[in-house]
């Protein structure tokens, strides 16, 4: 596994374990509440949601965001060309202040690639 990739996960899920141990409800309703958000069921599929929560990520300039999105959208299946695709729309939306963003999710999706 890449290492931007690997040292991503390993950090975020540390820092879940240390946020969800306080123990804090409202906390834990948002987490549930994103988790749910993002299954599969209702009218939008899976791969749908994913490409939604990419280009809201990157409108806002989120990089774990977007990195969660991403590797959450390659896990899903969707391919290169479609997330390019939306990362274009969220560019177009966002405005020339992501592409900084833009290039750093290039460069987790070509990791998340070379992992397989």
């Amino acid at each position: 596994m890449s290492d931007i990739v690997s040292e991503f996960n390993a950090y975020r899920s540390k820092m879940n374990d240390a946020i969800l141990a306080d123990n804090n409800k409202i906390i834990k309703r948002i987490f549930n509440l994103d988790t749910n958000a993002f299954a599969e069921g209702g009218a939008l599929d899976k791969k749908t949601k994913e490409l939604l929560g990419l280009v809201a990520s990157t409108v806002l300039r989120c990089d774990d965001c977007i990195k969660y999105h991403l590797e959450a959208s390659y896990n899903a299946g969707l391919k290169r060309e479609e997330v390019v695709e939306a990362l274009g729309i969220a560019t177009l939306v966002g405005g020339t202040i992501v592409i900084p963003h833009l290039r750093r999710a290039y460069e987790f999706w070509d990791a998340l690639e070379q992992q397989r």
